[in-house]
């Protein structure tokens, strides 16, 4: 019933828009030099993106949908909230961080299918046109500006290492983790010097850790969704960089 990727299908790319006025801002006060060693990578973890089809045609499957079909497949409901992934898309992209250029998205889903997301990308902001976007490019495996040849994003071969930029420090997320102060522990991790990675959950339940991470943390005492942990690790870089 599910169907994560098909072969790509000649001349049959989703489109997608761009915004206007997406030009990325030069960070004020930072020299190209530096600039260009400051990037903040975030790989969405466990990502619930499958479609399946109904009597309506392809459907994102969703838990509150889809109970029947995933019950009657033995799956568990609670892990289906693609609802999550489109949250924490919106904190992501709508972000000061990557407004000024200085953020990369990728998305890892539940059946280790990886998504490459163009910072420009406007993700629609209800979730209906987001699950009708993710079932276009789950289908066609690439999605393209509305008049140009911009891919906005596309699925891109496992595994997830092999995008991530050499000396990049990588660390997971978890409320189990090292609790840390982000003010305190930012200047800690030579980010204007390398790349930081973080994994982080988007997901209902269950922890963003990884094989390839090199720490662990919690940014807050408390369990937090995913777009709030997103929104919170955004904002100290901001700060830190003095982007406003």
């Amino acid at each position: 019933f599910f169907v994560g990727m098909r072969k790509r299908q000649r001349g049959g790319e989703g489109k997608a828009v761009t915004p206007k006025g997406s030009k990325k801002k030069k960070v004020e006060g930072v020299s190209k030099g530096k600039e260009e060693k400051r990037k903040i990578i975030v790989v969405l973890q466990k990502a619930a993106l499958e479609t399946v089809k109904t009597k309506k045609g392809y459907e994102l499957v969703c838990a509150d949908s889809h109970k029947s079909i995933l019950a009657k497949l033995k799956r568990n409901a609670s892990e289906y909230r693609p609802d999550i992934v489109h949250q924490c898309l919106l904190t992501l992209l709508d972000s000061p961080l990557n407004k000024a250029g200085l953020l990369k998205i990728y998305v890892e889903t539940l059946n280790n299918q990886i998504i490459d997301v163009n910072p420009s990308l406007r993700i629609p902001r209800t979730y209906s046109r987001f699950a009708g976007l993710m079932v276009q490019l789950l289908h066609k495996l690439k999605i393209r500006a509305v008049g140009s040849s911009e891919v906005l994003m596309k699925m891109i071969k496992r595994p997830i290492t092999q995008h991530l930029p050499a000396g990049a420090y990588k660390i997971g997320t978890s409320n189990k983790g090292k609790l840390v102060d982000m003010r305190d522990y930012i200047p800690t991790i030579k980010c204007d010097s390398r790349p930081i990675v973080f994994a982080v959950g988007a997901m209902a339940h269950g922890q963003a850790t990884v094989p390839w991470q090199e720490t662990c943390i919690a940014v807050s005492q408390y369990a937090l969704s995913g777009s709030v942990a997103l929104g919170r690790i955004m904002n100290s870089f901001e700060n830190y960089w003095n982007i406003l």
